[in-house]
């Protein structure tokens, strides 16, 4: 797995990733709101698979 996220893109991710895991938690939202786990996940491995398959990079670097 090569990066092809960014650091501004990884930021993002990871405060709307949170952001829904914490209405789920609430239950402000219904469980769809755990679907932030996967933003989270992506911003931590900075690797996105949807973007390959689109052939899409975020980060200058890689």
């Amino acid at each position: 797995m090569t990066r092809n996220v960014g650091s501004f893109d990884r930021i993002a991710r990871f405060v709307l990733g949170a952001l829904l895991i914490a209405l789920a938690a609430m239950g402000s939202i219904g469980a769809w709101g755990y679907l932030g786990l996967i933003l989270v996940g992506t911003a931590f491995i900075s690797f996105c698979p949807l973007y390959r398959i689109i052939g899409m990079k975020t980060c200058k670097e890689c």
